[in-house]
């Protein structure tokens, strides 16, 4: 029985308002209102473990937003003279102590946290998380598509958890949509770092992202009625502004339009072909 994680054990009898869970080594509480509609003693069920304030096992059939080694986005619902307390799905709250807060937050506030455990198998969250992101980027490669989650920002962009487990960020003079703390993007690996980090971009790299930009100005222009007033002579925040993509993006994508004689370039702007 492994505490953090859900997991399927067996139901070893009934006791007071409950249910006991495990085997015959290991075995936790499975209190009424965290258990199946209909328990019979023997069913297989799948459990998330966790403990109570003195360190016993509990187990709910509830799941909570995160588990073990995860990273999520969760909401202050107490703040006590210790610490915070963050809602994570289940009956017991996520306690974050507050030398693990790398930010004095209120309640109501939400915060990025990582699931840890404590060496009296308590579950807790910390909202420094710089210790438990892998620096190995061996397994990546240039271009992969990851999953992100936004967990803070510095002067140069947005701070990204990637494929819940590496640090990345987004430069900010790279992105072309308003990003919020919590958010849940996909994006792409445009370079390793020397020092276990990640840049990462939203838009796909080489000769992917091309195609993307051709078509995303393809649509914009057809949507404009077949004349889009942007030439690559325009305002990068211009193009910016009307495309969501650089400067450069634009000028590639309406290059490859040109060769592929579905527009015509004026002096004013791009038409689409007859």
């Amino acid at each position: 029985m492994k505490t953090g994680i859900t997991q399927t054990l067996t139901v070893q009898e009934a006791v007071t308002n409950g249910w006991m869970v495990g085997d015959d080594s290991d075995s936790a509480f499975m209190g009424k209102r965290n258990a199946p509609d209909v328990v019979n003693i023997g069913d297989a069920v799948d459990v998330f473990i966790y403990a109570d304030k003195d360190g016993s096992p509990l187990a709910t059939v509830h799941k909570p937003f995160a588990e073990l080694g995860q990273f999520a986005m969760l909401e202050v619902i107490d703040v006590s003279r210790h610490g915070l307390h963050l809602d994570w799905g289940i009956d017991r709250d996520l306690f974050v102590p507050f030398n693990l807060q790398h930010e004095r937050l209120r309640e109501g506030d939400r915060v990025v946290v990582v699931i840890d455990l404590d060496d009296q198998g308590r579950l807790f969250g910390s909202n420094k998380l710089h210790d438990f992101f892998d620096m190995n980027l061996d397994p990546l490669t240039d271009g992969q598509e990851v999953s992100l989650l936004v967990y803070g920002f510095n002067n140069v962009g947005a701070l990204v958890v990637v494929d819940g487990r590496y640090t990345g960020i987004i430069y900010k003079s790279e992105t072309f949509q308003t990003i919020r703390l919590g958010d849940e993007l996909t994006g792409y690996i445009k370079t390793r770092r020397h020092d276990g980090k990640l840049d990462i971009t939203l838009q796909r790299t080489k000769r992917a992202g091309t195609l993307d930009a051709v078509e995303s100005v393809w649509e914009r222009l057809q949507a404009k009625g077949g004349f889009l007033p942007l030439t690559d002579k325009s305002d990068p925040d211009r193009i910016r502004q009307e495309l969501a993509m650089s400067k450069k993006q634009f000028k590639k994508a309406i290059g490859a339009l040109y060769k592929q004689r579905r527009i015509l370039l004026e002096d004013g702007g791009i038409r689409a072909a007859e």
